[in-house]
């Protein structure tokens, strides 16, 4: 490498020259630093001398400020004060000045105004007399926070002393209002709204129409209370508990609602019953009072009677509730009846119908007791009806009257039990809620029908064993067919064909023509036998002209002959005694019998009515022609007494 001069290398000397310009920058910067440092120091010192110069500037400004904070506390609780001596001042004898009413105050003169107010009670001006209260109640919170003013003690006795006189005021205020306007309502009010109410449920547009009115709505709630003296009612009620009596409150309300509706019972008949009273009592005083009882049971509980207290509604209500259920269940417990079974079903639909506005309207704890009696009650009614009928079923079997209908039309008990029947599914909603199973409704019919067809059975063999009285087999026939056809046009013309269905119907029709057909065959087999020629032949010393051409003799046909006149005249002589009350069984009845008698009869006497024609009293022993003899058998079954017969 070539090398300039005899010194160091270029690079060496390039490096040696910055270096030493680095070392001056860096002198050149720490004389700065000290520069600025010294500028800084100096800086903070005139600094703190500011803070020095303002600081007796701030703690003047601080103590102004409090001065102003301790100013606005003082102002409002002056205002404060103020506004009491205003209120003093304005129920105080003393004059109107500022001056006299603080003079007053601090010196023990009562406020003789509020006094007043407070002593003439609440009934010639209830809004005065609360607004006192009210005032005289800021009173008392005033002094009792600010007890050290002269004569503090003596205001608040004051004060309070007329307190306590406005709370027995307004106590005496309320029983009185509660006394005066609860007034037992009317029978005839209480039937018109539950009319009203039941028009409404059942949506009847031509008396309440499509949308009802809210006029008509409130009409079907029996009035309480006027709408008038409910404000006041409501405003002492608050003040009462406002001066912590409550109770007093709650005993005057329940005592007074509790007594009208007891005395609404009253007026109503509704009365405690005992099971030998209920027992002895005439059926027709039984139902008035059963019946007033499920109008009751509509009205009085359920319309109008509304309290935010279960406790209290408990205990106003629950004397007469369950005067009204002890009155069910005594009908209930008594000796079971099956007269007694509509009642019963009456009471049971009510109850039942009931059951879900019972459990709203008692709800709670303390209306536990009603609900449970009062579904106790639907349950008992439930069972007993169904026990009822059950032994309605068993009496008819065991029924031993022993009327014997000796014209063999139907019998009394025939048409107590479809009577019965019938009256029973007038109640079918309610049977079929009383039978009602956990399925289908469709079973629930089923069940129903298998009580009336049971009932239905028990009758027919009731009737079986009646008609053994009879001695002639044929009037036991038209005994049973008389009642078993009743039995099935009763049953045709009623709710009970919807129970029973036409499968019974037919089932039993067709039992009624073979009774017929049993009628025919005992009552008129015998004299069909005196008209034909089947055992008859001639005797061997008998003439030629005394002989038919089939070989039967003179002799023989006058005796069948005679015989049937006598069989005849014996059969018209008592059935026409008997009777078939419905024209169209007892024309098809003898319809059938001449269809089969009447050709025997023409045929017999064209056959061998040449044997007697010649003789010199023919009419001796053809007494009739076929045509009388279809005139008398119009006699039959006409019930005609004996020496009434037509010939």
């Amino acid at each position: 490498m070539e090398r300039k001069g005899p010194g160091l290398p270029d690079g060496m000397e390039a490096l040696s020259r910055q270096a030493s310009a680095l070392r001056e920058a860096l002198e050149r910067s720490g004389e700065n630093t000290q520069g600025m440092v010294a500028a800084l120091g100096s800086f903070d010192s005139r600094v703190s001398a500011i803070e020095a110069s303002i600081r007796p500037a701030q703690v003047r400004t601080q103590a102004i400020t409090m001065a102003h904070e301790n100013i606005d506390r003082s102002i409002e609780n002056a205002e404060t004060i103020l506004a009491q001596f205003d209120i003093v001042r304005r129920f105080s004898a003393s004059s109107n000045s500022s001056a006299n009413v603080v003079s007053s105050i601090f010196d023990g003169v009562r406020p003789l105004e509020a006094e007043a107010v407070i002593l003439r009670g609440p009934h010639e001006n209830l809004k005065s007399f609360l607004e006192a209260v009210d005032l005289l109640k800021g009173v008392v919170n005033f002094f009792s926070l600010n007890k050290n003013f002269k004569s503090c003690e003596e205001v608040l006795n004051q004060v309070n002393n007329l307190l306590t006189k406005s709370a027995l005021k307004i106590e005496d205020e309320f029983r009185q209002l509660m006394g005066t306007y609860s007034k037992p309502i009317e029978p005839d009010h209480l039937f018109d709204c539950l009319l009203k109410h039941l028009m409404l449920s059942r949506g009847n547009s031509e008396a309440v129409g499509e949308q009802p009115s809210k006029s008509f709505e409130t009409a079907m709630h029996p009035t309480l209370i006027p709408s008038g003296i409910l404000p006041f009612l409501r405003d002492i009620a608050f003040q009462l508990v406002q001066d912590g009596n409550q109770q007093s409150c709650y005993r005057i309300y329940r005592d007074a609602r509790g007594s009208a509706l007891e005395l609404s019972l009253q007026k109503l008949g509704i009365e405690t019953l005992s099971k030998d009273g209920v027992e002895r009592m005439q059926r027709v005083a039984l139902q008035v009072n059963i019946g007033t009882w499920t109008q009751c049971m509509q009205i009085t509980i359920f319309d109008g009677i509304t309290f935010n207290n279960d406790q209290c509604f408990a205990e106003l209500a629950g004397g007469s509730v369950m005067t009204l259920l002890s009155f069910g269940d005594t009908v209930a417990r008594s000796k079971r009846s099956h007269e007694n079974l509509f009642l019963l079903l009456e009471m049971y639909g009510v109850m039942h119908e009931l059951q879900s506005e019972i459990e709203v309207i008692f709800q709670g704890k303390f209306c536990s007791e009603m609900r449970e009696a009062a579904l106790n009650l639907t349950k008992r009614l439930a069972q007993v009806a169904q026990e009822i009928l059950v032994d309605f079923e068993e009496a008819v079997v065991k029924d031993s009257s022993k009327t014997n209908m000796q014209n063999g039309i139907v019998h009394p008990f025939t048409i107590e039990v479809i009577n019965y029947v019938k009256s029973l599914l007038d109640y079918q909603s309610t049977l079929k809620i009383l039978f009602q199973p956990s399925e289908t409704g469709s079973e629930t019919e089923s069940q129903l029908a298998v009580v009336i067809m049971k009932i239905m059975q028990a009758l027919q063999n009731n009737l079986n064993g009646k008609c053994k009285q009879y001695k002639d087999p044929s009037l036991c026939h038209i005994f049973l067919m008389n009642n078993l056809h009743y039995m099935v046009t009763s049953v045709r013309r009623s709710q009970a064909k919807d129970i029973l269905g036409d499968d019974w119907i037919q089932r039993h029709r067709k039992i009624v023509q073979q009774n017929a057909n049993q009628y025919k065959r005992v009552a008129w087999a015998r004299i069909l036998q005196t008209l034909t020629t089947q055992a008859t032949g001639g005797t061997g010393s008998s003439a030629p002209s005394d002989v038919s051409s089939s070989g039967v003799s003179r002799s023989m046909i006058k005796e069948r002959f005679k015989s049937f006149n006598a069989q005849f005249e014996e059969l018209h002589a008592i059935q026409s005694q008997w009777t078939i009350p419905d024209q169209e069984l007892r024309d098809n009845l003898r319809l059938a019998v001449a269809e089969v008698l009447l050709p025997a009869y023409r045929s017999f006497i064209n056959r061998f009515g040449n044997l007697v024609q010649r003789e010199k009293n023919p009419h001796k022993h053809i007494k009739h022609s076929p045509e009388a003899l279809e005139q008398l058998l119009g006699q039959f079954f006409q019930g005609q007494q004996v020496g009434e017969q037509k010939h």
